[in-house]
């Protein structure tokens, strides 16, 4: 009897190569099914890693018995419908960000997992990375001090082409908003695992240049619960994309990094010197040009989490927070005023 994990993978689309790729190198995974609903699609992803069984329904695919979990690589919008089908049937979930895209449909999929009994894990690959990691530990060993400034700078360049090139892209009911909700979201989240929860924020928010429903810019000013303040600004309109940038500053020190690596780390005690992490690939410019190695240690995560049953490295409940903070705003920029969260 194998004692390896079987996945299955809903939604063949241009994430779910990472997927499939991070399940079959896994030695205690195997890949047994995909969904889509373009036949096209779910043939050339099983095709490329020798998945023996494909779907144009995923209802269909759930109901095998011999699915222990299944990724979920739908448009954001429609991650809720399709975590919920898969822990109605008793399967684990790995969900791609954002968990979804309204509180609503969050907090079902939370109940929903918690009622089966089943995991639910979320990508947020940023986490697994070196320099992010140092810069928590710093924060929680309190090596700066009193927080003053936590800032994250999400400036991506996506052309009116990649807007086009599916009929999902930039609308608010599958993509849930535009540049802060589908690119932003990792450094959104990223930012509170670092410096905190945030209690309230002021922004604006439109489409400047592409022709999209949601917006391709937003500035938001935050107050985080520690009593910091930060500035979020969030773009897919300036070319070229530049490398996403987190500043992290307090009383006693600073840290800057970016995908590149750790820009600055110095801190008035004279801590050790910076640590020596690599950098990683820069999506900024290119949807595709993400690192594969987040993905693989969440997924790795995934089955350890199963097997030693504990909760995911990132879950709902942790994911659900990047989401609230992006409809805050949203909600702001459309009203004008200060929204607490």
């Amino acid at each position: 009897m194998s004692t390896k994990l079987r996945f299955a993978i809903v939604g063949a689309g241009v994430i779910s190569s990472f997927h499939a790729r991070a399940v079959t190198e896994n030695p205690e995974a195997e890949l047994v099914a995909i969904s889509d609903v373009s036949e096209e699609k779910v043939q050339k992803l099983a095709g490329e890693y020798g998945t023996p069984s494909i779907y144009t329904d995923y209802h269909e695919m759930l109901q095998r018995h011999d699915i222990d979990v299944v990724c979920v690589c739908v448009p954001s919008g429609m991650h809720a419908e399709v975590a919920v089908a898969a822990a109605q049937t008793g399967k684990h979930i790995l969900c791609e960000k954002p968990l979804d895209t309204t509180i609503a449909k969050m907090d079902l999929m939370i109940h929903e997992a918690r009622k089966a009994q089943v995991k639910l894990g979320v990508i947020y690959q940023r986490r697994t990375f070196p320099a992010a990691i140092a810069a928590r530990k710093a924060v929680q060993e309190n090596k700066l001090g009193k927080l003053v400034l936590g800032d994250a700078y999400l400036k991506y360049y996506r052309s009116q082409e990649y807007y086009d090139s599916a009929g999902w892209r930039g609308t608010w009911e599958l993509d849930g908003g535009g540049a802060l909700m589908n690119q932003g979201v990792h450094g959104i989240d990223l930012i509170q695992w670092i410096v905190g929860d945030v209690e309230s924020v002021f922004a604006r928010s439109a489409a400047l240049v592409r022709n999209i429903e949601v917006e391709d810019t937003a500035v938001a000013v935050v107050k985080y619960v520690n009593g910091a303040y930060g500035v979020i600004q969030g773009t897919t309109s300036v070319w070229p994309g530049q490398e996403t940038r987190f500043e992290i500053h307090g009383e006693k020190g600073s840290i800057v990094f970016a995908d590149s690596g750790i820009k600055q780390w110095e801190f008035m005690d004279g801590e050790p010197s910076m640590p020596d992490v690599a950098g990683t690939a820069s999506a900024s410019s290119d949807a595709s040009n993400i690192s594969a190695d987040g993905h693989y240690i969440l997924i790795d995560d995934m089955i350890q989490a199963i097997k030693e049953d504990r909760d995911p490295m990132v879950t709902g409940e942790d994911a659900s927070k990047a989401v609230k903070l992006i409809l805050a705003i949203y909600e702001s920029a459309r009203t004008g005023l200060e929204v607490r969260l």
